[in-house]
């Protein structure tokens, strides 16, 4: 007897769960539904289809400090899922020994609608993502012969391979791959801008957060575009460069003199939740990002056009627009997302 759990709207998930205990020996596949407001996915699912089994064994891994050198630092030591999974109030990301990063920590949400991972765009596939904090020395530092050895000793992971993938195997292919379907799976579709735009029952905005709609849409759209809030691109946003660090940022990637302290575009759901902002975390507010815009930004090298037009810096915004903005983005918050059972720690 199959009982369908359905929440595409919210979270873009479904999972089909048996009564019977039988359950736990099937991986029936997961029906995912792209939200009618969303663009078409990013991520090809024919590579990797999502299933129970996968997302479960995803899940785990995600939660597991074991997989670090400390045993400690898991993907969600850092990645908190009631801050859009982001590491809500540090500036920049604690890894194993106490180690201090040089960047905020990016929400996990909506990635499938993404083309580019990691404030440099270090990777554009997401089931390689994973691997750059796994293996860095001051995030995770860990070992892939290391991991995989403790999970072939494990009982839970023996059980969990053999049914997420069809040949069982315990191996760093199929680790990243069911890491990747958490990540898919990880989907806020559901807060009350998303209900407004698809004309459903609790999408009422107010008038000064369909006044902050607007003005978001003249002034702000163009680099946070679509209702995934991001174009996938990489801009220098102006923030005056902290020289202690020196964060070239896209740069590194590509060793183009035209992408020197581009960072990628992040998107904006759940940005009431995702504080600090900035690749840095430098600012703890929201209306300190806004007066960036307004008032803050530096003309460096490779400053985006749209933030020096007609030799004006930055973007022109009233006390009032502040407000209004502000009221407006905070409709992207998405409870279900940050509550949800399905995405939290056992």
């Amino acid at each position: 007897m199959k009982k369908i759990l359905c929440f595409i709207a919210a979270l873009s998930l479904l999972w089909s769960c048996s009564n019977d205990d039988s359950e736990d020996y099937q991986n029936l596949p997961i029906d995912y539904r792209v939200p009618s407001n969303f663009p078409p996915l990013a991520y090809d699912l024919s590579n990797n289809p999502l299933t129970e089994k996968g997302f479960e064994l995803g899940k785990k891994l995600f939660y597991d400090g074991r997989l670090a050198s400390d045993g400690i630092v898991s993907c969600g030591f850092c990645h908190i899922q009631q801050d859009a999974f982001t590491h809500h109030g540090h500036s920049v990301s604690h890894g194993v020994g106490d180690a201090i990063g040089t960047r905020n920590t990016p929400p996990i949400q909506n990635l499938a609608y993404q083309t580019a991972f990691m404030w440099d765009g270090a990777t554009t596939h997401l089931d390689l993502q994973p691997i750059i904090p796994f293996t860095s020395p001051i995030e995770m530092n860990g070992n892939f012969t290391n991991a995989i050895n403790m999970m072939k000793n494990d009982v839970g992971y023996q059980r969990l391979y053999k049914l997420a993938f069809a040949d069982g195997q315990i191996n760093s292919e199929n680790m990243l791959k069911a890491l990747g379907q958490f990540m898919v799976m990880a989907t806020s579709s559901n807060s009350r801008f998303d209900k407004y735009r698809r004309n459903e029952s609790g999408g009422d905005l107010s008038t000064d957060e369909l006044d902050g709609y607007a003005i978001f849409n003249q002034k702000c759209a163009s680099c946070h575009a679509t209702d995934i809030f991001t174009d996938n691109s990489f801009r220098n946003n102006g923030l005056p460069i902290n020289p202690a660090v020196n964060d070239i940022g896209r740069f590194r990637v590509t060793q183009l003199e035209q992408d020197r302290y581009k960072f990628k575009v992040p998107s904006l759901r759940n940005i009431e939740k995702t504080a600090p902002y900035m690749h840095d975390g430098r600012f703890y507010t929201l209306d300190a990002v806004l007066n960036h815009y307004s008032s803050g930004v530096a003309n460096t090298q490779n400053l985006d056009a749209s933030l020096n037009a007609n030799g004006v810096l930055g973007i022109p915004l009233t006390v009032t627009e502040k407000t209004k903005l502000v009221a407006f983005l905070k409709t992207l918050t998405d409870n279900e997302f940050l509550t949800h059972p399905k995405l939290a720690e056992y």
